[in-house]
């Protein structure tokens, strides 16, 4: 499915992943779902290339936290002082650093991160379908789905599995 045309889809499909959703809290086991996620997740990306798509990165602000701050500044041969002013407004409550702009303003021309391995852990683990207590943050996912296509591919198939009637 083409990262363009998924977020329409998702929307389309809003109620009924609701109603999935509170099917899930209501039905689904708590660590049999986190291994189901966890299964689909390796995989569907076992041969997905991100790059090729940075849904995610086209879609949000970027966030670093400020303990990272010295290192990406580092790597980009910056001091910390000009990488603070380049790239991001000010902290957050939650002591992270927001890009200036969406797309993000670490994404390049060809999918890649300009942090390179840099990138902070909040990119890394995106979309989240591989972390422990997902009965508990079914609302992120359901966010997910609608940015990423492994995301929504592996809801669609948890929907399969659990005989979902849609």
């Amino acid at each position: 499915m083409a990262p363009r045309e998924l977020k329409h889809l998702a929307e389309k499909k809003e109620n009924e992943n609701i109603r999935f959703r509170t099917f899930l809290k209501c039905n689904a086991d708590e660590d049999e779902l986190d291994e189901q996620f966890a299964k689909l997740h390796k995989e569907l990306f076992a041969n997905y290339d991100c790059s090729r798509c940075r849904n995610c990165c086209k879609n949000y602000y970027g966030s670093i936290p400020t303990s990272d701050v010295e290192v990406d500044a580092n790597y980009l041969h910056m001091t910390v002082e000009d990488f603070i002013n380049l790239y991001f407004k000010e902290k957050d409550v939650e002591e992270k650093y927001q890009t200036k702009h969406m797309p993000c303003d670490f994404l390049q021309q060809d999918g890649s991160c300009k942090l390179g391995e840099c990138k902070p852990d909040n990119c890394k683990k995106y979309p989240y379908t591989d972390q422990p207590d997902r009965l508990h943050s079914l609302y992120s996912v359901l966010e997910a789905v609608e940015v990423c296509p492994v995301a929504y591919e592996i809801w669609e198939r948890l929907k399969e599995e659990y005989g979902f009637e849609k």
